[in-house]
């Protein structure tokens, strides 16, 4: 395993860029790229907020793993939004700009990524049904390590003493947890249950960390092919294909588990829910 300084990192990803390029990105602070940081803002807040929502939900009843797989993907339509800003856009500078940036190959790609963060989805919820929060995230940060091995062997990334870090100490985390399988087992859940949440948000990290390599080498060998670069639109464009098809491998799921049901409760002493009324009826998703 070749080990480089931060040092010789910054040389070589100077030395990768235009003459003069490098100088231009130093100089660029984060907060001149208000897309990046909003970027960064959502993922900060989907990433706290999700695992809690989710185990809150089967907490209070709530058993389908397939409607939690959906819901994961399903808000990808917003980014239709930033999409459209950028081809009105492009549009005013050259009237014939193409519609999509993507080509053949990069949808193809994209769409075979998109299955996978389906089976991604999939496997997060039944892991999260069986584990506490704090197991679950622990196992969830592991994808660091599954990413630095496959961008290893997939696109010839380098290892950093940072990154090696943070790949032993997630792994020995892991280690710790799988030894310890059981101690912090929820009431009501099964030795096999757990074992099984264990193995499958295990997966579920595994498969996260070999989606973004590929996702890499899918923009790069797009790069290549097209000698264009690689902008905050065709990343957009790529997301939203990736989250339709893992909208759609849901949906087909819930189909054939025969999960889109609603059941007709009242307010009772076990469903005090202050914004229903006395004997009125409301559709929920159990």
């Amino acid at each position: 395993m070749e080990v480089e300084t931060p040092a010789q990192t910054q040389r070589r990803e100077q030395q990768q860029l235009p003459s003069g390029a490098g100088a231009r990105v130093a100089a660029k602070p984060l907060h001149r790229n208000p897309r990046l940081v909003v970027s960064f803002l959502l993922m900060v807040i989907g990433s706290a907020s999700s695992p809690l929502l989710l185990r809150t939900y089967y907490l209070h009843g709530g058993n389908r793993k397939w409607l939690s797989s959906l819901l994961q993907s399903a808000g990808c339509p917003l980014l239709l939004a930033p999409i459209c800003a950028s081809f009105f856009s492009r549009r005013r500078c050259s009237a014939t700009t193409p519609l999509f940036l993507m080509s053949p190959r990069l949808l193809a790609a994209s769409i075979v990524v998109g299955l996978m963060a389906g089976l991604d989805g999939l496997l997060y919820a039944y892991g999260m049904a069986y584990l506490p929060v704090s197991t679950s995230s622990i196992l969830s940060a592991t994808q660091l390590a599954f990413t630095c091995g496959f961008a290893l062997l997939l696109v010839r990334q380098r290892f950093t003493p940072f990154s090696v870090n943070a790949v032993v100490l997630l792994s020995v985390g892991a280690v710790m947890l799988g030894m310890n399988a059981g101690g912090d087992r929820p009431a009501g859940v099964s030795r096999a249950q757990y074992s099984a949440g264990f193995a499958t948000t295990l997966g579920a990290a595994a498969l996260y960390g070999f989606m973004l390599p590929v996702m890499e080498l899918s923009q790069a060998r797009h790069a290549a092919r097209t000698g264009c670069a690689v902008t905050y639109t065709l990343v957009m464009e790529m997301q939203i294909v990736i989250g339709l098809l893992a909208t759609a491998f849901s949906a087909v799921g819930m189909l054939v588990n025969n999960d889109f049901q609603v059941s007709l409760v009242t307010r009772t002493a076990s469903l005090s829910l202050s914004l229903i009324p006395e004997g009125r009826y409301v559709p929920i998703l159990t």
